[in-house]
């Protein structure tokens, strides 16, 4: 690669992390603006300001943001859970038995896990409120399993599929069942695939705005981008926009937090199951 080809990509590749960091930017510094400061027009706040802040966490929006973000963290925690145990039963039958239908199951996973959700919201909606799971925690946590159960097949099962089976034989030779050997063998190995898998569960629920709106009408359940997306201010006359910027900054510190402390297990745990699915 010659200097200039050289130069070209560097000069390629800070214009897509300008342009990738321009809405975060953008949303950082809406959230240190004072009222009197948003509509200014300038990038930056002209000073410092923490008032949107205390307004989320101990204002008069604390009563909306505060349980919408405990609903979030316990909905998606369950779900992310219990996909977990479900996908890696799932997964270790795929990679470790054989019979017909295995590539049929992973690309079922495949087609749920891009299956539009907004062609799903509708028939949950009326089913919910016929069984009583509409704004309740449960109704959100089984939606959020359509989402995270497919994925979390799908890439455990890549890393199920290197894991050396001769050790799981070796433990039952040495008298061990087969539920032991799955436990004290097979599960310590796929340690840090479940983990991996874990966290992209966890992104896919904690990001899902489609099932929280449509899916809850009160604080009881209702997570939090879906309580942002209807807060409205303390009045008519007051303009929401810094403390929803404090929000939602408050909300993506978390997922930043994880994104930067696994990245490469994420990115080897979406690789795998993309490439040996």
């Amino acid at each position: 690669m010659s200097l200039r080809e050289k130069a070209l990509w560097i000069i390629a590749g800070i214009a897509i992390v300008i342009y990738a960091l321009f809405p975060v930017g953008w949303i950082v510094s809406l959230s240190l603006k004072s009222a009197d400061d948003i509509a200014n027009g300038q990038f930056l706040p002209t000073a410092l300001s923490w008032e949107n802040y205390s307004q989320i966490l101990v204002g008069d929006a604390a009563e909306l943001f505060l349980p919408a973000l405990r609903n979030s963290f316990g909905i998606v925690i369950i779900a992310t859970f219990i996909s977990c145990v479900l996908a890696m039963f799932a997964a270790y039958a795929i990679a470790r038995l054989e019979f017909r239908g295995k590539k049929l199951i992973l690309s079922t996973a495949l087609a749920v896990a891009i299956f539009p959700v907004i062609s799903i919201v509708t028939p949950l909606f009326n089913l919910w409120r016929q069984i009583g799971l509409y704004d309740t925690w449960p109704g959100l946590i089984i939606p959020y399993l359509s989402l995270t159960l497919p994925i979390s097949i799908w890439t455990l099962s890549a890393f199920f599929r290197e894991i050396p089976w001769e050790m799981e034989q070796a433990a039952q030779v040495d008298g061990a069942t087969t539920w032991q050997a799955f436990r004290k063998v097979i599960v310590p190995l796929a340690t840090p695939g479940v983990f991996t898998t874990a966290i992209i569960a966890f992104f896919i629920a904690w990001n899902d705005f489609a099932y929280g709106i449509s899916l809850t009408s009160t604080g009881a359940s209702r997570p939090v981008p879906a309580a942002l997306g209807l807060f409205t201010g303390a009045s008519q006359f007051e303009s929401p926009n810094g403390p929803i910027a404090a929000a939602a900054v408050i909300v993506t510190i978390p997922v930043v937090v994880l994104v930067l402390l696994f990245q490469r297990r994420i990115v080897a745990g979406l690789t795998n199951g993309a490439v040996k699915g």
